[in-house]
């Protein structure tokens, strides 16, 4: 099964979006990594890299970040985890989750879970 990895400016957040996940789709393994490591608000390479390994298995792994240096430090630790079967998913987070954790828990492969993440930036919340 597909792992996910929310990562956060903060703990809180993280927490509060893996719950939404772990309550749409429970069997999925979802790592986080939210604030650092003194519990301010901020991104920490080492709980990322913690996170995906985690939950990290042959199928893959889809990360969910929130915002600006978030998507950075995945970035950087992407580029030095030796794994290639993890996707960086371009989503709102707690919507992204819930689609993610419910086609992981439905057997998609990585990019599938990613691809189904993704399209919530295209939802509407408010129907015209």
């Amino acid at each position: 099964m597909v792992g996910l990895v929310i990562v956060s400016h903060s703990m809180k957040l993280a927490e509060g979006v893996r719950e939404l996940a772990g309550m749409m789709a429970g069997t999925v393994p979802v790592g986080i990594a939210g604030g650092l490591e003194d519990g301010c608000l901020g991104t920490s390479y080492d709980k990322i890299w913690q996170a995906i390994d985690a939950v990290h298995g042959p199928d893959g792994t889809v990360i969910l970040a929130d915002i600006g240096s978030a998507v950075l430090t995945v970035e950087a630790v992407l580029e030095e985890h030796p794994d290639e079967k993890l996707i960086l998913a371009d989503c709102p987070l707690a919507e992204g989750a819930v689609l993610a954790a419910v086609a992981a828990a439905g057997g998609a492969d990585a990019e599938e879970v990613a691809r189904r993440a993704e399209e919530a930036r295209a939802m509407k919340k408010i129907s015209e």
